[in-house]
């Protein structure tokens, strides 16, 4: 049974098993519309009804079949078999198609029924048929109550208008909907209309390989086989060659592609400019997958309309519609597409590509679904207390390792967990009270297998943040899980674990042979000793940045000391070690070449690029018993050795031993953090652990050109007061880090700004205005006719004019307070101080003799004439100052105090006084021979007789 509206427009058809309809008549002049509102509602349907057909017997109205711009088969498809659905309705040409649609088109569109919107009828559009999409493109004769109804297989947007109707269904292809009906109610089609049909159902459904296709389709696709679709036919219009212009972007956006391992899965980001591209890229998009076969794949290519987003997936685990949802883009789990509009129509600022890139690449991690069980996330060995521990044990053991709380364990069970709150709570009623009767009681556990959103609602049903993991066969406690380490796993952006990501390439290439040699060497040892040793910190993230560099410093998990002994033993040289650190140092400058000889490794092996020592540590665990207070170490994991680091980005570490070779562990998150440009610390107490580590963070920031993130921002200005309890050395120690950075201007700059320098001193500033003369004095070539030393007492020179300059501007009491605060060396106080006090005085020398200006710029060492120089070149004082440099000061008359004893003259002061009158005629150019010398010089020996 089935309802029927009949007349000479046509025939619409829906199936009702999937939709119920209201409907309401009006009458406008010579015209009977019947306006009808689809709900999607299965439930509500019975059986009964068969059909939905819609059919006028009034004047004609004018109905249309629209799809999206730059459409593929499957769009283009859709249009026919509603056409042959609704004869009376006009399929209409999108204005741009995809190549191999077009190809097809050129050949066989005079056979098809479609049209241009330029040729249209010039009358009012009355009902609209949207398929393969939801957006609306504005035809002349639209007016504002156009009926628009919709047959998608796309998910539903959620700013539809309300009056539009809908047909929604997850198929593989819209063209599938579409057949279905034609089943139902039309006759046969020819061998064009079902090759065409069954290219859109191909296309859409990669020839029904897609995760994403239904039985339906192949149900359709076999329809249209026995209608005679030609195979052959769709095999030439799906697989059609690059154009030369499409060859071109391929090789750029391969070239630009970049791979990301998000939450386990492979994601390859490229972006290229293309902005005098005609062509669709789609096809580029599938070339790209074949090649890469990446998980997910997601181009961003800069067009003359704007930004163009082509993404697709090959997993259940990224559902690329969901992310190009956020760019205001449309499409379905595997595949899908957007553009950002950009240039003069642009309605707000256009982002440019990288800025896209970026939303891109914050956006992947919230929607990438991540396989992580909680034996990935869970610390092992962990600290447990038994039923008996005191209060005040358990606040000792709180304070020093910072948990929040601690299992409580009977008999290898768990009975409970003892949480800060109760401990703080106890004590503050002064009441010791043992675990057991402080504890919130219970059994709860998980195992490694168990998948973290079971963890998560065990946390939120028992209330603990801390929860031990058991092994599911001796029932014996192996580690725990946190609720930290469970946001933080919720919030990662890219978890890579150690067994996914290999370096071993990218590290072979870094280091010189005989450094990789001594590498693999001490490796195999540790290996033998079944120690796990990795290689970390900055060395490990200037190795993903492509900075790499030859030092590098060696964890053991276990005993250092041992494995350095041992390799003393095997190769020679020297250890001395540190028990209470865990460290030793392996000296080996004198054994470099014997060691040589004895390493095993293919190539040219140079002693010379062997290190004089190796320094292996333990890794350990440190706390600190009150702020700037240097640490307490403790052996521990190197998941723990990696959390005492000051940023996330020098947490990363490269396994070495075994089967583990070059396998990068990242505990927490340094791996996300170097992909987004962030410096974040570790935990909240950082900055209260280690105040220097606000210096070191501007360091880095500026370094890397990445930004410190807001949460450490925000932990750095409640922080600033700790400088004041640092030792001057330390402070000066990381102000000469910084000083020595490829940019030191940028980082003083960034101090400045976040008031750091003033939480050092509050007198102690940075002028962006000595930008060019700090600029100078480290990077530029020193003037040779300066002759300036290599040091200012022990003190390497660069770093001396540095100081020099930003503090020789200052006011003498200030500079002064400031060189003690930094405790400055005795030499380069001095500098900065007689800089000081001439930088007042130096008006006062133009105009004035040479002889004058000698006698005061004397008494300032050349460093800081030099920095003056810097800090205002090109006036005329500092031409005097360059004068005074490079000649005036090497002015010395023929005479010397030899002369002057040989012409019976006492020595004395007197020798000083005629010495510097001889000196000073030279230099005022009073006397130019020795002839005039000798004559000045009885003159002077005269006049010192008669006085």
């Amino acid at each position: 049974m089935g309802l029927w509206f009949t007349g000479g427009l046509g025939t619409f058809f829906l199936h009702p098993s999937r939709f119920w309809a209201t409907w309401q008549s009006f009458i406008v002049p010579d015209n009977l519309l019947l306006k009808t509102r689809i709900h999607q509602n299965n439930s509500e349907l019975g059986n009964d009804i068969s059909l939905f057909q819609l059919n006028f017997r009034y004047n004609i109205v004018m109905q249309v079949i629209l799809t999206h711009e730059q459409a593929d088969f499957d769009a283009i498809a859709a249009l026919l078999a509603a056409h042959i659905l609704n004869e009376r309705a006009l399929p209409v040409l999108p204005r741009r198609v995809n190549r191999n649609v077009r190809a097809f088109l050129n050949l066989y569109g005079a056979e098809l029924p479609f049209i241009e919107a330029r040729d249209l009828p010039a009358e009012d559009i009355e009902i609209v048929t949207l398929v393969d999409t939801q957006s609306l493109i504005t035809l002349k004769g639209m007016k504002d109550d156009t009926l628009v109804h919709v047959i998608d297989h796309h998910q539903a947007r959620e700013d539809l208008p309300p009056d539009w109707t809908l047909v929604i269904e997850r198929v593989g292809a819209t063209t599938t909907l579409l057949i279905e009906d034609i089943q139902d109610h039309n006759g046969p089609l020819n061998t064009l209309q079902a090759t065409l049909l069954l290219l859109g159902i191909y296309e859409d459904t990669g020839s029904l390989t897609y995760s994403s296709t239904t039985p339906r389709d192949l149900r359709a696709a076999a329809f249209l086989l026995e209608q005679g679709a030609s195979l052959n036919l769709v095999d030439e219009y799906l697989n059609p060659p690059l154009s030369e212009q499409q060859r071109e972007l391929y090789n750029r956006l391969l070239q630009n592609a970049e791979s990301l391992h998000i939450h386990g899965q492979h994601i390859i980001i490229a972006k290229a400019e293309a902005r005098d591209i005609s062509e669709e890229i789609s096809s580029i998009a599938h070339k790209l997958r074949d090649l890469l076969d990446p998980d997910a794949l997601f181009l961003l290519v800069n067009t003359i309309e704007g930004i163009r987003i082509v993404a697709r997936s090959t997993t259940e685990r990224v559902n690329v519609a969901q992310t190009v949802a956020l760019f205001g883009g449309r499409g379905h789990e595997k595949a899908a597409a957007a553009l950002i509009r950009t240039g003069d129509k642009a309605t707000q600022p256009s982002p440019d590509i990288d800025e896209i890139y970026n939303r891109l690449v914050e956006a992947l991690p919230s929607i990438v679904q991540p396989a992580i069980t909680v034996g990935k996330i869970m610390s092992r060995n962990p600290r447990v207390l038994k039923p008996e521990t005191s209060a005040e044990e358990a606040a000792r053991l709180m304070q020093r390792y910072g948990y929040e709380g601690y299992p409580v364990v009977k008999d290898g069970r768990v009975v409970g967990l003892l949480t800060r709150r109760a401990v703080d709570r106890a004590l503050a009623h002064k009441l010791n009270l043992p675990a057991v009767s402080l504890m919130d009681a219970g059994e709860h556990f998980v195992t490694p297998d168990t998948p973290l959103p079971y963890l998560q609602q065990l946390m939120a049903d028992t209330g603990w943040g801390q929860v031990p993991v058991v092994d599911p066969e001796t029932h014996q406690i192996i580690g725990i899980v946190t609720r930290t380490d469970l946001l933080k796993q919720i919030g990662k952006e890219d978890t890579i674990q150690p067994e996914r990501k290999n370096f071993a390439d990218r590290l072979e290439k870094a280091l010189p042979p005989a450094r990789l040699a001594l590498l693999k060497t001490i490796a195999e040892e540790a290996h033998r000793h079944r120690l796990p040793i990795y290689v970390v910190g900055g060395f490990v993230r200037d190795l993903i940045l492509e900075r790499p560099s030859i030092d590098f410093d060696l964890v053991v998990e276990g005993d250092a000391i041992a494995l350095a002994r041992a390799l003393e033993k095997k190769y020679g040289g020297k250890v001395t070690s540190h028990s209470r650190f865990g460290t030793a140092k392996w000296q080996i400058g004198a054994i470099r070449s014997a060691l040589i000889e004895k390493m095993k490794a293919e190539g040219e092996l140079r002693a010379e690029d062997l290190p004089d020592s190796l320094d292996l540590i333990s890794a350990r665990t440190e706390f600190y018993n009150y702020p700037t207070a240097l640490p307490t170490v403790e052996r521990g994991s190197i998941k723990l050795d990696l959390h005492r680091r000051d940023f996330t980005i020098n947490t990363l570490a490269l396994r070495l031993d075994g089967r583990h070779y070059a396998t990068l562990y990242d505990y927490w998150g340094g791996m996300n953090d170097i992909k987004k440009k962030l410096v974040r610390v570790l935990h909240s107490l950082s900055f209260v652990d280690d105040p220097t580590r606000m210096l070191r963070a501007v360091r880095f920031e500026q370094r890397f050109n990445f930004r410190i993130e807001s949460r450490t921002l925000q932990l750095m200005s409640e922080a600033h007061d700790l400088l004041k309890q640092v030792s001057g050395d330390r402070l000066r120690h990381e102000l000469d880090l910084i000083l020595a950075e490829e940019n030191p201007v940028s980082a003083l700059n960034r101090l400045e700004e976040l008031n750091l320098l003033s939480a050092i001193h509050p007198d102690l500033h940075w002028d962006a205005s000595k930008s060019d003369a700090l600029w100078r004095v480290l990077k530029e070539p020193l003037d040779p006719a300066w002759q300036i030393p290599e040091s200012l007492g022990n003190q390497p020179i660069r770093n001396a004019l540095a100081y020099l300059v930003w503090l020789i501007p200052f006011p003498p009491v200030s500079s002064r307070a400031i060189c003690e605060r930094l405790k400055l060396s005795h030499h380069l106080q001095n500098a900065i101080l007689a800089g000081n006090h001439l930088m007042d005085e130096l008006p006062q020398l133009i105009g004035q003799p040479p002889s004058r200006v000698v006698a005061r710029l004397e008494e300032a060492p050349i460093p800081a004439l030099y920095a003056i120089v810097c800090l205002c070149p090109g006036n005329e004082i500092c031409q005097i100052l360059n004068r005074y440099a490079t000649e005036w000061q090497k002015v010395q008359p023929l005479t010397d105090g030899y002369t002057l004893h040989a012409m019976g003259i006492e020595p004395g002061p007197v020798y000083r006084r005629i010495l510097w009158a001889l000196r000073a005629a030279w230099l005022d150019g009073k006397i130019t021979s020795r002839e005039q010398e000798n004559a000045l010089l009885n003159q002077l020996i005269y006049t010192q007789i008669i006085q």
